[in-house]
């Protein structure tokens, strides 16, 4: 199964959208998929329903630093690299939707901590499938670009 499809699967299932997009990478990453959900868990709903951060954005950000990041301190230039990594990623998604921002992308929801119930009215009315694909196809195509670092 192409890996876009498969996040966007894992999000069917019930999955947040940085859930989704990270655990579809756990064959490069090396990370067990329960363990990566618990990992990911907080960044759903634009960070704990927060509505900042697109969680599929946190989610393909998360596995390009694990592909990709630093691990020293005090290394300027491999900080200053993958931070240029960060900000072209997250500027390809926000070219193609408009932005990175959960509350902008799903026009304002409510952000209590309650999850909204999975219905079939919750999938039509969501982008959020969508973005999971999204960026998932983003950082793929990076990684084919890319040989991985860290791993």
């Amino acid at each position: 199964m192409e890996r876009d499809l498969y996040a966007a699967e894992l999000f069917l299932k019930g999955y947040n959208c940085a859930q989704a997009v990270a655990m579809a990478f756990c064959d490069l990453t090396g990370l067990e998929k329960a363990y990566c959900a618990r990992l990911v868990s907080s960044f759903g709903g634009g960070m704990g329903r927060m509505r900042e951060v697109c969680g599929a954005v946190s989610g393909m950000l998360l596995v390009a630093g694990l592909l990709y990041g630093y691990d020293d301190a005090d290394d300027g230039t491999k900080k200053k690299e993958h931070y240029a990594r960060v900000q072209e990623l997250a500027g390809q998604f926000r070219e193609q939707v408009g932005s990175i921002v959960c509350r902008e992308i799903l026009k304002n929801p409510p952000s209590d901590p309650n999850p909204t119930p999975r219905t079939a009215a919750f999938y039509q009315q969501r982008p959020c499938a969508r973005m999971v694909m999204l960026a998932t196809k983003i950082l793929e195509t990076y990684i084919s670009q890319h040989p991985i670092q860290n791993i």
